[in-house]
């Protein structure tokens, strides 16, 4: 009975040596000593260059040779060092074998990097002027949409769905949960506090695990903002040219156009409030200035878009009327 007892307890004691080894098969020389192997980025891209790393614990580095190949190719061979390796295109398989000698002995390991395309597509929720050729700004106080884009290919170059795939969103270091999972391929973001920045990222992986990518953005606030144009009634909304400090009406009426730019719409648009004087005119986008009676004269514009409870911008305009308007040779 004690024999039995003395038994399991050495087995006990030698199993979990046994499952280490085994866990890090083919990393070891004859010797024992061993090394690592990692590629930089985490996600490499399509037709980009990865950076090779060796690590060792045991080894002296410092008077170890390195052998890389790839695909079958000798690439470098001299002293331990980072190593850049030129990738393929997407699904595209790139074999690495890297060999280093150290005293007297070959210690081999080899590693396969399969490339896939991830983007990351940020869509601000935001005020932007119809027909703006621009892209919305990142609003405070508001929303953003970041959409994950995959492109992924087997070794054979067949595509894979992407609403097939997993995604797994990251926020400033903390996972989302609840936003990640099969065919997950958007996540909505609060806008960064001011002069914040927020990190987000996703790592994108096939169903049995075998292809992985990722890609990661980081997203910055703008300051809200709002320009006034004049509307022409032949022309139309002069984007061209925005008017600042003076405008000068030189009709009998004056139509201008106020564009808040990178305002949080969230929860609708931004509110647009003109005040002619100092006093209240009206609210809106566009405003119609009439002056009235003879002569010239100088009024006050103002105008004060908000939307929320940090989000606003003001703009100021002395306005000038009643003035004859100069003509060139062509009268234009």
């Amino acid at each position: 009975m004690r024999f039995r007892l003395l038994t399991a307890f050495i087995v006990a004691l030698i199993l979990p040596v046994a499952a280490l080894a085994q866990s890090s098969g083919g990393l070891f020389g004859d010797t024992g000593k061993t090394f690592s192997i990692s590629a930089a980025p985490q996600y490499p891209v399509p037709l980009s260059v990865a950076t090779l790393s060796f690590l060792s614990n045991s080894l002296a580095l410092a008077n170890a040779t390195l052998a890389v190949s790839v695909n079958g190719k000798s690439i470098y061979q001299g002293a331990v060092q980072p190593v850049a390796v030129t990738l393929g295109k997407a699904g595209s398989i790139t074999n690495v074998a890297a060999t280093i000698s150290a005293g007297g002995t070959n210690y081999k390991q080899t590693l396969s990097i399969q490339p896939q395309d991830v983007a990351l597509i940020a869509e601000p929720i935001s005020s932007s002027p119809p027909l703006y050729p621009g892209k919305s700004s990142v609003p405070l106080e508001g929303d953003v949409r970041v959409v994950a884009v995959a492109n992924f290919r087997n070794a054979s170059g067949q595509v894979l769905n992407p609403t097939a795939l997993s995604y797994s969103w990251t926020v400033d270091d903390t996972k989302i949960a609840d936003s990640s999972g099969i065919g997950k391929e958007a996540i909505m973001v609060a806008s960064p506090l001011q002069y914040r920045a927020r990190n987000v990222s996703v790592a994108v992986m096939n169903q049995d695990g075998s292809l992985v990518g990722g890609a990661s953005l980081s997203l910055m606030p703008l300051d809200p903002s709002v320009r006034v144009y004049e509307n022409d009634p032949l022309l139309g909304i002069r984007y061209d040219r925005a008017l600042s400090n003076t405008y000068a009406i030189n009709g009998s009426e004056a139509t201008l156009y106020a564009a808040p730019f990178s305002f949080p719409t969230t929860s609708g648009a931004p509110l647009l409030q003109w005040f002619l004087n100092g006093s209240a005119a009206q609210t809106g986008n566009s405003i119609t200035l009439r002056p009235t009676g003879s002569g010239q004269g100088n009024a006050s514009l103002s105008l004060v878009s908000s939307s929320g409870g940090f989000s606003t911008a003001t703009i100021n305009l002395s306005l000038s009327f009643g003035e004859t308007p100069s003509f060139n040779l062509f009268g234009l």
